[in-house]
């Protein structure tokens, strides 16, 4: 499977065109309608509730975005809803939810986040749930993880959407993993296995070769998270597209 043509035509807003200052947290159905307004694809994530539900929220606990604390995983989704995301009025919502947003509008990146704590094999239901709420959805979309065991999942679960690798330097201080796992991911070896037609790489590691080697065998590379005009001129002598947030960026070419 190639990456469609569609899904590099705009920037994708890292967790949507958020802005506290303006009243838009990350990952809001406010932050994603100001990236639609402004014609930006949408890069969004999601975490499983107490009852199975994909909900679209970045953290594994509620403390940095709300002012609840403790495990995503340990509320349900109707719990979920009546929390208040920091810096605006708007609630945590479902996958679901936030696909009848957008509605196809701008193109869509979907992380799923690793449930296994390792990048290891304890996955699958929220692989389940995302690709059931995927199923139809009538826009540009495609879906990624840092696990690639995710990725491999939901190429079985659903063949027919693009989907890729988050992709970092996997430097030891950043990453609550065994260095043999950092060591193993840092060099993207699942790429093949895991049926993946493309990367998003962290963006200050871009030039490394096994980056380079990957787009001239094909792949898109995309790239995480750019946060000036400045970097984003010298990530797109890497990249095809960019993840980027804090500024105005510009469309691709």
């Amino acid at each position: 499977m190639s990456f469609p043509k569609s899904l590099v035509k705009a920037p994708f807003t890292h967790r949507g065109f958020h802005d506290l200052n303006a009243g838009r947290p990350e990952n809001s159905p406010t932050a994603f309608s100001a990236a639609i307004d402004r014609g930006y694809g949408i890069e969004l994530d999601v975490q499983l509730s107490a009852d199975g539900q994909a909900m679209v929220f970045h953290d594994y606990a509620l403390d940095r975005l709300t002012a609840e604390t403790g495990p995503i995983q340990q509320r349900t989704a109707a719990e979920l809803a009546q929390i208040t995301l920091k810096g605006g009025t708007d609630t945590i919502r479902t996958l679901p939810e936030i696909l009848t947003l957008i509605g196809g509008r701008v193109p869509l990146l979907v992380e799923v986040k690793d449930q296994d704590g390792a990048m290891g094999n304890n996955i699958g239901p929220l692989e389940k749930m995302t690709a059931q709420a995927l199923q139809g959805y009538d826009g540009d979309v495609a879906v990624m993880s840092f696990n690639p065991n995710s990725v491999a999942l939901m190429a079985q679960l659903a063949p027919n959407l693009p989907r890729g690798i988050v992709t970092s330097a996997y430097r030891y201080a950043d990453w609550p993993l065994s260095k043999a796992t950092c060591d193993r991911l840092r060099e993207i070896p699942d790429y093949d296995r895991s049926a993946a037609c493309y990367i998003s790489h962290e963006v200050d590691d871009l030039s490394r070769p096994r980056v380079a080697d990957l787009r001239k065998a094909g792949a898109m590379v995309c790239c995480w998270t750019v946060r000036s005009a400045e970097i984003e001129a010298t990530a797109r002598q890497y990249a095809d597209n960019i993840t980027f947030e804090g500024y105005d960026a510009l469309p691709a070419a």
